[in-house]
C-alpha cells in the first residue's frame, strides 16, 4: 500500500475527498487493505500530502457502504467480509443487471455486439497470461458496456457501488481452477442472448451467469467460515 500511496498524485483542481474515496475504495476492494486491517487516517493524509478533512469525508462515504468501520478505541479499519453483506450485494446486483440486459437487448446493434466480442477476447487473453487483475477489469468492462447499451447512464454507477462486497470476494478467490473459463462461456451466452434482441433471453442469461458466480463465492466463504470456527 505504501508504494501505491507514494506514486499517487492528487489533482488539486477536483474535490480531494472524491479522489481519496476512489483510491481507498479500490485498495479495500482489491485486498491491498486486507479485511480487518487498521490504517491511520493521519498517516494516510500525510502520505497524500493533504489534510485529514478530505480523508475523513472519504471514510464517511466508505462507512456508509459498510466497507470501513470507525471505532473510538480500535481506530479505522477495513470491514471484514460478511456473508450477509455479500448476499445483499448479490441480490441488488442481480436485479439491476437482469434489467440492464433486458434493456440492452432492445437497443443492441452490430457495433455493440462487436464491442462486446472485443472485450471478451481481451478478457480471454488476460486469463491466458494469468493476469487476473486485468481479467476482472475486462469482466467489469463487459458488464459496464451492457449497461451503456441499455441507455441508462446511471445504472452502472449504481451497480458498481452495490457490488463492492462481491468484488472483494472476487479478488480474494482468484485464481480458482476452471472458474475463469466458465465465466468466458457465460459471457458468450449473454452475447448470444443479446444478439437475439429478446429481453427475456437476455435477462435469463444474465441471471444464470450471476447466480453461478455467487454460488461459487458462497461456497468458498462458507468453507472458510467453517475452517475459522474449528
Amino acid at each position: 500500500m505504501k508504494l501505491i500511496l507514494q506514486s499517487t498524485r492528487l489533482n488539486r483542481d477536483t474535490p480531494l475527498s472524491e479522489q481519496i474515496y476512489v483510491l481507498l475504495r479500490k485498495l479495500i476492494v482489491t485486498g491491498k487493505i486486507r479485511p480487518g486491517q487498521t490504517f491511520d487516517e493521519k498517516a494516510f493524509a500525510l502520505k497524500l500530502g493533504t489534510s485529514r478533512t478530505p480523508v475523513r469525508e472519504a471514510i464517511k462515504k466508505l462507512t456508509d457502504e459498510n466497507l470501513v468501520i470507525v471505532a473510538a478505541q480500535s481506530g479505522t479499519r477495513a470491514a471484514k467480509i460478511d456473508i450477509k453483506e455479500v448476499e445483499q450485494a448479490f441480490i441488488i446486483r442481480r436485479a439491476l443487471e437482469m434489467e440492464s440486459a433486458a434493456c440492452a437487448a432492445r437497443n443492441i446493434g452490430k457495433p455493440d455486439i462487436a464491442a462486446l466480442r472485443e472485450i471478451l477476447a481481451a478478457h480471454g487473453l488476460a486469463i491466458k497470461r494469468m493476469n487476473y487483475a486485468a481479467a476482472i477489469a475486462h469482466d467489469d468492462q463487459f458488464h459496464a458496456r451492457i449497461a451503456e447499451i441499455s441507455k441508462m447512464p446511471r445504472l452502472w454507477r449504481t451497480i458498481e457501488i452495490s457490488k463492492a462486497h462481491l468484488d472483494r470476494c472476487r479478488h480474494m478467490m482468484l485464481p480458482r481452477p476452471g472458474e475463469a473459463a466458465a465465466t468466458l462461456e457465460q459471457h458468450k451466452t449473454i452475447i448470444q442472448a443479446l444478439s437475439s434482441k429478446d429481453p427475456d433471453k437476455a435477462r435469463a442469461a444474465m441471471a444464470q451467469h450471476l447466480e453461478k458466480a455467487y454460488a461459487n463465492t458462497r461456497q468458498v466463504l462458507e468453507k472458510e467460515a467453517s475452517v475459522s470456527a474449528v
